[in-house]
């Protein structure tokens, strides 16, 4: 009898694949502590750039849902018929930031056009990379591509274009300012919030890709009072922030 009562209770209790981008794993591990504080499921992060956890989707990996640092993947995932359109929905929108571990630097638009300031500058690849992407935009907003097109190192994500510009192999990185704001950084370094205007809005979607109560449950999750306050202390504004 005790044997079948403690089978019935964890019945329906799942592990959840979560595909997210390398950008929100911080935040994330604070999420995943609220939900499963909660809630009878568990959740597995598997962290990487949003172009290579699409690109793996594809081919057949097994995860359960995608948080994506666009728009583009998740909503591609719908119309190729391998995730439904129900269980789509922006969680988050990113800040872009200009990084350097040097304190005490006066860092915005005028220090990054003039490239005297600095020798290499680190981003996320833009073709896997949303937070890349913005950084090109933000360089063609400035008209500064050819200046610093010789002075790029490229991470595949958003975090390894981070550990660039954190370990010294680069004078600056333009990072997701929710980097910016880590604990431990503890007031390490200089930071420029780059307007939003100088690049399009990062919208961050997610998207369900099995027919589950459990990711359905997690998905409801990430709209609650929780998670917004989680999104806000991490440095990602709330998805109505923006139209």
């Amino acid at each position: 009898m005790l044997v079948l009562l403690g089978s019935s209770a964890y019945a329906y209790a799942e592990t959840l694949n979560v595909a997210v981008a390398s950008n929100f794993v911080a935040a994330m591990q604070h999420i995943k502590r609220a939900f499963e504080g909660n809630s009878a499921h568990e959740l597995r992060i598997i962290r990487g750039s949003s172009g290579k956890h699409y690109a793996q989707i594809t081919n057949g990996a097994p995860f359960d849902v995608f948080l994506s640092a666009d728009q583009g993947r998740p909503r591609r995932l719908v119309e190729e018929g391998l995730a439904d359109e129900s269980g789509l929905s922006t969680y988050a929108l990113g800040q872009l930031a200009l990084w350097s571990r040097k304190k005490d630097l006066e860092l915005d638009r005028d220090y990054l056009s003039n490239t005297s300031n600095y020798r290499v500058i680190a981003i996320a690849n833009p073709r896997l990379a949303p937070y890349g992407q913005a950084a090109a935009e933000l360089f063609s907003s400035l008209g500064v591509e050819s200046l610093v097109s010789g002075r790029l190192v490229m991470g595949e994500n958003i975090a390894q274009a981070f550990q660039f510009a954190f370990s010294g192999n680069a004078d600056l990185g333009l990072v997701a300012y929710s980097q910016t704001e880590s604990p431990n950084l503890s007031g390490q370094g200089s930071v420029w919030l780059v307007p939003s205007e100088l690049h399009q809005p990062i919208k961050q979607d997610m998207v369900i890709l099995i027919d589950s109560a459990a990711a359905f449950e997690f998905s409801s999750f990430m709209k609650s009072a929780v998670v917004r306050d989680i999104l806000l202390t991490n440095g990602y504004l709330l998805p109505e922030a923006t139209p």
